[in-house]
């Protein structure tokens, strides 16, 4: 008999996430595992790579009323005689007006969708949330399971989230997993009654699949300084202060071209920061790549300006392809970075990341030094699947 397991995610548009659930779904044994994947909307740029053996399951329409003008989905709901969605709407609209966390708000609104909610009919041996707040808290109230698994993505303390409101929740789990050993230590400390379930597993990268994806066609060559960075367009992502530092890198007179791949809500606030520091040939936004290992490849250096971080995937892509680094110091970025050695760690100024870009490229041999580092690094996560299905292990 296999064992079934359930994967519950908000969606698949292009995350760090996101791509880590796919990587694990790409590793898993189907010899012996039978996998469903819920999405509460089935939609995003990862969809069309989930391995055929994963059943995706219907997606839960409710969600969408939550989103959207207010007025309409309630109108919607009534039309649709589902008098107890428009009900919830109308009292989830006051969190939404009051509440200006966007974590705390996503936290507090799950009990009004979650009233309207049917249980999973399907009884799983392990239901796994794979992201904090919705996905956790689902699978503790619509699932039948034998063991229940929660991820944290990210560094707990920096998301802005009430732990009040999670410890119920936590305690239910009957494993708390994270991708670092620093976002498992910030865990201990917000739930130390619960430091015996907090697991580290880190994020699944093949080696191998990384390189031989990267030899696709490369972006058009560039005389200049190549950068690169990745990631949601979102304020954690710090593409803000990535544009202050290109701000500062044009005004020292260095060529460069520095393209940034994701997609997100601050997309257009970023373009017209752009427009203000007249960089519209310097930087350009290219939206999400399914495959982003050849402009991995076509970079001089991958630069991470994050606010914070769990574990970034694209600072481990980089390095699989030994690219020099520079990420800001956020709190895990020790995590992956030994300064000096296999990157470079920039305080989270504009002015310090410029310095350390102009003194990445102004010395040949620290740039050859960083990357002999990497290359001596143990690089791929491959055998972290052995490390998942003993943390699965039912009975």
């Amino acid at each position: 008999m296999k064992t079934k397991l359930l994967f519950v995610m908000n969606n698949l548009q292009c995350g760090g996430a996101e791509k880590a659930l796919i990587s694990l779904l790409h590793a898993i044994d189907y010899k012996k595992y039978a996998v469903d994947l819920l999405l509460f909307k089935k939609e995003g740029e990862f969809l069309n790579i989930v391995p055929n053996e994963v059943a995706i399951l219907n997606e839960l329409e409710e969600f969408r009323y939550f989103d959207g003008r207010f007025l309409d989905n309630v109108l919607k709901a009534i039309s649709s005689r589902r008098f107890d969605l428009a009900i919830s709407r109308i009292k989830a609209a006051r969190i939404f007006r009051t509440e200006k966390n966007g974590a705390v708000c996503e936290q507090k609104v799950w009990k009004y969708i979650s009233t309207c909610l049917s249980n999973v009919k399907k009884e799983y041996d392990v239901a796994i949330g794979f992201l904090e707040k919705n996905p956790i808290y689902f699978c503790l109230e619509k699932v039948r399971a034998k063991r229940k698994i929660g991820f944290v993505h990210n560094d707990y303390k920096q998301m802005g989230m009430d732990k009040t409101l999670d410890l119920p929740y936590f305690q239910q789990l009957d494993s708390i997993m994270t991708v670092s050993e620093s976002c498992a230590e910030v865990l201990r400390q917000e739930f130390p009654e619960h430091q015996q379930k907090i697991k580290v597993i880190q994020n699944i990268l093949s080696k191998s699949t990384i390189h031989t994806l990267s030899m696709n066609e490369m972006p058009l060559p560039f005389q200049g300084l190549k950068l690169l960075s990745i990631g949601r367009l979102h304020r954690q992502k710090g593409f803000d202060l990535a544009l202050e530092t290109a701000a500062l890198l044009k005004k020292k007179g260095v060529p460069f071209l520095w393209l940034i791949l994701g997609e997100g809500s601050e997309r257009e606030s970023l373009i017209q920061l752009s427009r203000k520091y007249q960089l519209e040939e310097q930087v350009k936004f290219i939206g999400v790549k399914e495959n982003p290992y050849p402009y991995i490849r076509w970079a001089d250096a991958y630069i991470q300006p994050s606010r914070f971080e769990g574990k970034a995937i694209a600072v481990e892509e980089a390095k699989i392809l030994y690219k020099p680094v520079i990420v800001t110091n956020y709190s895990t970025s020790g995590d992956q970075i030994i300064h000096g050695q296999t990157g470079l760690i920039a305080n989270m100024t504009a002015e310090s990341l410029a310095d350390s870009i102009v003194q990445l490229f102004a010395d040949e041999s620290l740039q050859h030094q960083l990357i002999e580092g990497l290359r001596k690094e143990k690089l791929g996560t491959e055998d972290e699947i052995m490390r998942f299905y003993q943390y699965i292990k039912v009975g």
